[in-house]
C-alpha cells in the first residue's frame, strides 16, 4: 500500500509540473545525446586506430649473403618474440618492384638492377599486437644474426598512441561535465516542485512522516525523468548513428584506408547501460540534493 502510494506520488509529480519536467527532460536528452555522440565517435576512432596500428610496424632488412635456411631461422626467431602480430617476407625482387612503383614515370633510373645486380635487400615486414612493445622488440631483432638493419615508424606509432590516449581523456572529461550539468538541471527542477509543496512537507514531518517517506516520491520523479530521457536518446542516437555509418560505408573512403566502422549493435549495450546508470544516478542524486534543505531538522 505504502509503496504504491509513493510510486503514484512520484508519477503524479512528473505530470503535475509539466513545464519543469519538459525542461529537465529536454536538457537530459541533449546531455545524453552529446555523451552518446562523443562516446560513439571515440569508440570508432579507437577502433580505427587499432586497425591502423596493427598495420604499423617495422621492416627488418636481411643481409644479402643470408641463405634461404638462415632466412627461415631468422623468421622463426622473430615469430618467437612476444607481441608479434604478423610477419611477411618481402623478396629482393618485390623490393625492386616496390621502388619502381614509387618512381612511376622515372623507372628508367633502375635499369640494370635486375637479377644478380639487384641491390635492394630482402626484408620482413613485422607488425605488433601491442605497439608499446615495438622499441624493446626492435632492439632484440637488431641483435639477431643476418639482420642488416631495422627501419621503424616510431614517430607514426607514438602519434597514434597519443591520439588514442587523448581521445579517452577527452571523452572522460566531457562525460563528467555532462553528468554535472544533468544533476544540476534535475536538482533545480525537483527543487521547484519541493518548494511548491513545502507546506505539505512540513505537515507530513509534523505528523511523523520519515525523511525517507517524504523523499522517495521526488526520487521516483527524478528517476522517471532520467529513464524516459535515456530511452528517447538511445533511439535517437541509434537512428542517427546508423544513418551516418551507412552513408560513410557507401563510399570507398574506408576501403582505401583498409578500415571499417563499428555497427551500432556492437556498442548499443554499453551505451544503454551508461544511459540507464545516468538516468537512475542523476535522478537519485539530483532529488537528494534538492530535498536536503527541506528535510533538515
Amino acid at each position: 500500500m505504502g509503496s504504491n502510494y509513493l510510486l503514484r506520488e512520484g508519477i503524479k509529480n512528473v505530470f503535475k509540473n509539466k513545464k519543469s519536467t519538459m525542461i529537465s527532460l529536454v536538457t537530459m536528452i541533449l546531455a545524453m545525446f552529446l555523451f552518446g555522440a562523443f562516446f560513439s565517435m571515440g569508440e570508432n576512432v579507437n577502433y580505427v586506430l587499432e586497425q591502423v596500428k596493427k598495420n604499423q610496424g617495422i621492416e627488418v632488412f636481411i643481409e644479402n649473403e643470408a641463405t634461404d635456411e638462415q632466412i627461415a631461422v631468422l623468421e622463426q626467431n622473430i615469430k618467437a618474440l612476444d607481441g608479434i602480430n604478423t610477419i611477411t617476407f618481402k623478396s629482393k625482387q618485390k623490393a625492386l618492384d616496390t621502388m619502381k612503383e614509387n618512381l612511376k614515370d622515372n623507372q628508367e633510373l633502375l635499369e640494370g638492377y635486375e637479377g644478380e645486380n639487384n641491390i635492394f635487400p630482402a626484408s620482413f615486414i613485422v607488425t605488433f599486437t601491442d605497439l608499446s612493445l615495438v622499441i624493446d622488440t626492435e632492439a632484440k631483432i637488431e641483435n639477431m644474426e643476418n639482420v642488416k638493419t631495422v627501419k621503424n615508424r616510431n614517430e607514426t606509432i607514438i602519434m597514434l598512441m597519443k591520439i588514442a590516449n587523448g581521445i579517452r581523456i577527452a571523452i572522460g572529461i566531457i562525460s563528467i561535465i555532462l553528468i554535472v550539468i544533468s544533476i544540476t538541471i534535475i536538482s533545480n527542477t525537483i527543487r521547484l516542485t519541493v518548494h511548491a509543496r513545502r507546506k505539505e512537507i512540513s505537515i507530513m514531518k509534523y505528523v511523523g512522516a520519515t525523511n525517507h517517506f517524504i523523499r522517495l516520491p521526488f526520487v521516483i520523479e527524478g528517476v522517471l525523468i532520467g529513464m524516459v530521457a535515456a530511452i528517447i536518446t538511445l533511439l535517437l542516437v541509434g537512428g542517427i548513428y546508423n544513418f551516418i555509418v551507412q552513408g560513410i560505408s557507401s563510399t570507398d573512403v574506408l576501403q582505401k584506408l583498409g578500415v571499417t566502422l563499428l555497427q551500432f549493435t556492437e556498442i548499443v549495450k554499453v551505451i544503454a547501460i551508461v544511459y540507464a546508470s545516468l538516468g537512475i544516478g542523476v535522478g537519485v542524486i539530483g532529488s537528494s540534493i534538492s530535498m536536503k534543505k527541506y528535510l533538515e531538522v
